[in-house]
């Protein structure tokens, strides 16, 4: 895994798509230029959920919006005492 960022051409991008993607989803960032200037950066979608936060909460967010509140749960269990120790 390389620790720098690698700097694309837009057409060598495109010519080497592959390659861009499988280095962006094994380590930084990979960015692509176009016309000299930078354009974008390409990361694993993995990274993309850590940064933007789309998992973040998911289950707080869940229950705080109440999807079960017009459910009515029964459930049915037989009684059980447990077994008998004999002493």
């Amino acid at each position: 895994m390389r620790n720098s960022v690698q700097t694309w051409q837009l057409q060598t991008a495109k010519n080497k798509f592959s390659e861009l993607v499988a280095n962006a989803m094994a380590g930084p960032a990979q960015l692509v230029t176009r016309n000299g200037r930078p354009a974008v950066y390409v990361i694993s979608a993995d990274k993309y959920s850590r940064i933007s936060g789309k998992n973040r909460n998911s289950l707080k967010k869940l229950l705080l919006s109440k999807p079960h509140r017009d459910l009515e749960i029964t459930v049915d269990r037989r009684s059980d005492s447990g077994r008998k120790i004999v002493l």
